[in-house]
């Protein structure tokens, strides 16, 4: 399971489409990029350019201090200072803020990137771009920095993954809105988070254990399916390709969790294979590097999943195929918390119960193709025959490679009396 861009559609109501959320040659601090950004600060915010050299020098880097912007466009009351910038420009700041502390908040806590003031210099424009794809992606690799020995902390918007834990896992300590509506306000919206204690951080040995043992029917797979439409959103969620902030490039791959989307899962082809890769043990060595193809991106709907990837719809939204299972066991860690015999009991038991509905799938396919049968054709003996195929797949019992179910013939002759009867049964080859 993974956050998709349709999550980040539904949680967030923000768009996942569009520009990339990029700044070229203004990431990394030269005299240059310095220069260009005292200029930025002073121009879009509306301050002195010796106001805005002092800031960035403060904050000894492509940088402004939030405490700074807070102070300069949130002043106390009776505080209001006389050269009040324009509203353009107030407008520019509240934004900056805003992004700084939500979509892409750092570990500091304290600063905001200029960068992003360069793609708010046009307000009118603002809203064309892809927030929530670069959201996703700034999260995806502050989640694979997060994996680090000794790593403590995480960067990236927190409250849309604890939205997405609420809305999947009954496990957190948020309580359900009374005041949420559907289609009105954002799905982020249905939780009241709680905040924890210190007292209460031995809590997060007993969430692996449990997240550990939950069975594929005690998971919320597709939360969004009775908000879901045709449309824009529903479309980019099976684009597969790269998403970006910045310099950040991760891969998106709808492939490998088709079941939040009401798909049965299988097992997906090898993902994108990064340029330059380095995961050391600590976060300061993690660093990982994808292409990125900006035309694929502007022509996203030539590059979502085709029907066959997709695979058919699902009878039990957690359905996957028969191999998929014994096939994440071997590349992936089905457990969180170090294995143990009772770990593996569990997920060799989660494997049967996806054998179990498969076999149940089989079977049900099995009496929709003899109920489809008009009436003059659902004979005593096709119905026999279907309802010991039926009981050999519930049971466990294969069927024979050289068995076939005889169901009836659809096609009729008529006899001298111009009567209809059938023609020899076709042999129809087992499932």
């Amino acid at each position: 399971m993974s956050i998709s861009l349709e999550d980040v559609s539904f949680l967030l109501k923000i768009p996942v489409t569009g520009k990339v959320v990029e700044v070229e040659n203004f990431v990394r601090y030269t005299e240059e990029s310095r220069s260009d950004a005292i200029k930025m600060v002073s121009n879009l915010l509306g301050v002195s350019a010796e106001e805005a050299e002092e800031e960035v020098n403060i904050s000894k880097g492509l940088t402004v201090r939030k405490h700074w912007l807070k102070s300069r466009w949130c002043p106390k009351t009776g505080s209001r200072p006389t050269n009040y910038p324009p509203v353009e420009c107030t407008a520019r700041a509240y934004l900056l803020y805003l992004l700084s502390c939500t979509l892409f908040a750092d570990k500091s806590g304290s600063r905001v990137s200029i960068a992003l003031l360069m793609l708010l210099e046009d307000l009118d424009d603002v809203g064309n771009y892809a927030w929530g794809a670069a959201a996703l992606a700034y999260l995806y690799r502050h989640l694979g920095s997060a994996t680090r020995v000794l790593v403590s902390q995480i960067a990236g918007y927190l409250t849309l993954l604890e939205g997405w834990v609420y809305d999947h896992f009954k496990l957190g300590p948020a309580a359900p809105n009374p005041k949420y509506l559907d289609y009105v306000h954002p799905c982020v919206s249905r939780w009241i988070q709680k905040h924890e204690t210190v007292a209460n951080v031995d809590k997060l040995e007993v969430i692996r254990r449990t997240l550990d043992r939950l069975r594929p029917s005690e998971v919320t797979w597709d939360p969004y399916v009775n908000l879901r439409e045709n449309g824009v959103v529903q479309a980019m969620a099976f684009y597969s390709g790269k998403i970006k902030y910045m310099d950040v490039v991760e891969p998106y791959h709808p492939e490998r969790i088709l079941r939040q989307f009401g798909h049965v899962q299988s097992i997906p082809d090898p993902p994108y294979r990064p340029l330059e890769a380095h995961r050391g043990p600590f976060a300061n060595k993690y660093s990982i590097k994808y292409g990125f193809e900006q035309d694929n991106w502007e022509r996203w709907r030539n590059h979502v999943l085709a029907p066959e990837v997709r695979g058919e719809k699902a009878v039990f939204e957690f359905l996957a195929t028969p191999d998929y299972l014994p096939w994440f066991v071997k590349v992936s860690h089905p457990v969180i918390t170090n294995p143990s015999f009772e770990d593996l009991v569990m997920v060799a038991s989660t494997i049967a119960d996806n054998e179990i509905l498969e076999r149940n799938r089989r079977a049900l396919d099995a009496a929709l193709r003899w109920m489809d049968l008009p009436p003059e054709m659902s004979t005593f003996d096709s119905a026999r025959t279907t309802l010991t195929d039926m009981v050999n797949l519930l049971s466990g019992r294969s069927l024979s490679p050289t068995r076939t179910s005889t169901f009836p013939a659809t096609a009729t002759k008529h006899n001298r009396d111009n009567r209809p009867y059938r023609t020899r049964p076709e042999a129809i080859p087992a499932w």
